[in-house]
């Protein structure tokens, strides 16, 4: 008896529940907003803790840079924009590697006024268009050449809608889960909504970055973090994310909850979390044709150099094996 006894508690010592959790420190790429969902609800129902992670969210901003914090080891893993940031990776030797692509669609988008004759995506080249500088340094090459877009017509925008509000022509860059809700509270109209993922700006976005040497070291734990976040994704889209956004509001109290089911509703409207490939190989898939595809565009358009290894910039090693999908 004395022996089944201890050997129980030698059972019960080695299972998984009373291991102490791994630490981890997942950087955003912003201030917490219903755009980061997924992440939260793994914090918030408890999936991380399953996976045996313990996960501090470090919100991005405008006060703090943790794209930088990556590699100098003071994040494990960091949220990327999309994958120009990956290919400008390699192409600097930082170590860093995009292990997940929670996003299918980048969310940016064109924006134009109704009834003015901008109703189709072409329609949009020859009027003035309100740009940041970072979409027009790395994006906006592509779209010159693909569609004939003219730097005559650049026009700066400094994330205030003013302008392109008082221009009945203008065209205005923007996030689909965000800056058509602001013109409509702000102006009253809705805008012409055009998805740039959906004329041929392929790429992944929103997607789980970590360090190379992380990934050799601790597979383990990359996947566990990886399929964690995937499942809190599946229930933050699909199950009751009341505690999730809590937590967003108590990270950001600026974001309301008008815009926090405003975001939602639109990721699922628009497929940018779960369509596509992730229908049926799970959300964060990522595919090599997909990758080449939006390589060999940032190539032709003078965004990225032809000669570098763009393979380095991702692995399918972690991705692509269906979780969640049941759950679905």
């Amino acid at each position: 008896m004395q022996t089944a006894v201890r050997a129980l508690i030698l059972f019960l010592a080695c299972s998984p529940s009373a291991q102490a959790a791994d630490k981890i420190r997942f950087g955003t790429n912003w201030l917490a907003q219903a755009e980061h969902g997924g992440f939260y609800q793994a914090v918030a129902d408890g999936t991380y803790a399953k996976y045996g992670l313990e996960v501090e969210i470090v919100q991005g901003g405008p006060q703090s840079n943790t794209r930088l914090m990556l590699p100098t080891g003071r994040i494990e893993f960091v949220m990327g924009g999309n994958m120009i940031q990956a290919f400008a990776a390699v192409e600097q030797n930082v170590p860093t590697v995009v292990v997940a692509a929670m996003f299918q669609k980048d969310p940016q988008v064109f924006m134009a006024h109704p009834g003015q004759g901008r109703d189709t995506f072409k329609d949009l080249v020859g009027a003035p268009i309100y740009l940041g500088k970072d979409f027009v340094a790395a994006s906006y090459p592509w779209f010159k050449m693909q569609f004939g877009f003219r730097d005559a017509d650049l026009r700066p925008y400094n994330f205030n809608a003013g302008p392109f509000i008082a221009n009945k022509q203008s065209v205005q860059q923007g996030y689909v889960t965000a800056e058509p809700y602001a013109i409509e509270k702000q102006a009253g109209f809705k805008p012409n909504v055009f998805l740039l993922a959906d004329h041929g700006f392929d790429t992944y976005s929103t997607t789980i970055e970590t360090r190379a040497d992380l990934i050799a070291k601790n597979p383990d734990l990359v996947q566990r973090f990886v399929d964690a976040s995937i499942i809190g994704w599946v229930n933050y889209l699909n199950g009751d994310a009341g505690k999730a956004n809590a937590l967003i509001q108590r990270d950001n109290p600026d974001m309301s909850a008008e815009q926090i089911a405003y975001s939602i509703s639109t990721m699922k409207e628009y497929g940018i979390v779960d369509s596509g490939d992730s229908k049926r190989l799970g959300i964060g898939a990522m595919t090599d044709e997909r990758q080449k595809s939006f390589f060999d565009k940032m190539v032709t358009s003078g965004v990225v150099k032809a000669g570098i290894d763009y393979r380095r910039a991702y692995t399918l090693a972690f991705v692509n094996k269906r979780v969640g999908i049941e759950t679905k």
